[in-house]
């Protein structure tokens, strides 16, 4: 089966006004919209488009719960993962998410404390990691995501700081590592504050000729969050710029923040987020410093598999799910030119640009811009046909089992 769903965007503050409702053919209201959740994650189910074919059900969460073998098939209790389209115009929250034993340990821990789920201070609201990769949909996507050599940070140091020496502190923490300086950020205490104003200053003060990705960071950051410890913090990561279609996966432990950008985010179905600063909401310093993987790593851009000609596949290791992308140039899009989705349980698709027709084992459906489905595993494999007519390009993404 395919079952049309739908949903209501998210209006957290940092969204876009325009990019969700104009990809998805919805009137631009003014309000921002930040992202759209496609799966059965109770804290935003997709709607289900005509209820009738599904007993009456009008959430995914809701047929799931009534008909999992239907919805799921034979041995499964839940999706393993959760789409969204994601629409930010303004900085994220800095955070990082734990790994499977971290995240039964402090759901554990949360419990056994009494503290209840619905409460802001509580971290786990899940015993489950929260491994995520994005796509970009628009031409950039900007991004903090992992820590870098402290060698490149002390490169934007010396730029910032050639002769006034305000950011002496900062160069005698970095002598002792990412972890101490992390920690020494985090806990705000008076050197680390004035570090965090000294650095804005320089910032604000250094030539827009002269400054790199990572010093414009740290001015931009400054008028969203001023005297956020965050803004010393995206001096120690990479800053980076994805294209459209380009790929970035981030793990547990990994540091990050979204800036800017519409892309398709693909996760785990879990709510557990660590916050290290760039937000109102709570920020618990030691549950962070315990989770954050302080290793420097490459600026983590994700490359996909190719399966055929206009059939891509981004499967980190591990992580139970798998995003496809099928693209068709104006010219169909079957069985002759590799255009097929090898599709492993429940999936969700959803097309991003021009007209598809899904094509499964029992049956067929038709998907414009912005529409999306749930497809059930008794569809198998699914061909997909562009809309040769448009002379315009086709994608689908699909959200799947690994």
């Amino acid at each position: 089966m395919f079952l049309g769903i739908t949903n209501t965007p998210r209006d957290y503050a940092w969204g876009s006004v325009t990019a969700i409702p104009e990809l998805l053919g919805r009137t631009v209201t003014g309000a921002p919209q930040a992202e759209l959740w496609l799966g059965a994650h109770p804290g935003s189910p997709s709607v289900v488009v005509n209820p009738a074919t599904v007993g009456g059900a009008d959430t995914l969460l809701e047929w799931i719960a009534a008909e999992p073998e239907a919805a799921l098939g034979p041995d499964r209790t839940g999706l393993p993962f959760l789409l969204k389209l994601l629409a930010a115009a303004a900085p994220l929250s800095l955070q990082a998410h734990p790994t499977p034993e971290q995240a039964q340990e402090g759901f554990a821990r949360e419990e056994a404390a009494g503290v209840p789920i619905d409460d802001p201070a509580r971290n786990y609201k899940d015993p489950f990691p929260k491994p995520e990769l994005v796509v970009a949909l628009s031409e950039r996507f900007e991004a903090l995501s992992g820590f870098r050599p402290v060698e490149d940070t002390l490169a934007d140091v010396d730029l910032l700081d050639a002769a006034s020496g305000r950011l002496g502190a900062l160069r005698v923490h970095l002598a002792h590592g990412l972890e101490d300086t992390v920690s020494w950020l985090e806990t705000a205490d008076p050197s680390a504050l004035a570090v965090v104003q000294a650095a804005s200053d320089l910032a604000a003060a250094l030539p827009d000729d002269a400054a790199s990705p990572n010093t414009r960071t740290v001015r931009d950051l400054t008028t969203a969050y001023p005297g956020d410890p965050g803004i010393v913090v995206s001096l120690l990561m990479h800053r980076v710029t994805l294209t459209a279609g380009q790929a970035m996966y981030l793990p547990a432990g990994n540091v990050h923040a979204y800036l800017d950008g519409l892309g398709v985010e693909l996760m785990a179905p879990s709510d557990n987020v660590l916050r290290g600063g760039l937000t109102p909401k709570h920020v618990d310093v030691p549950e962070l410093l315990r989770v954050l993987d302080f290793t420097a790593h490459p600026a983590p851009v994700l490359e996909p598999e190719q399966l055929a000609p206009g059939v891509d596949r981004f499967a980190p290791e591990g992580v139970g799910f798998a995003l496809l992308r099928v693209t068709g140039e104006g010219r169909p899009v079957g069985l002759a030119t590799g255009g097929v989705a090898p599709l492993s349980g429940p999936s969700i698709a959803i097309c991003t640009e021009g007209v598809v027709t899904l094509v499964g084992a029992t049956s067929a459906t038709l998907l414009r811009q912005g529409e999306s489905c749930f497809v059930t595993p008794d569809e198998g494999d699914v061909t997909v046909e562009a809309d040769v007519a448009s002379g315009l390009t086709s994608t689908v993404f699909f959200a799947t089992g690994a």
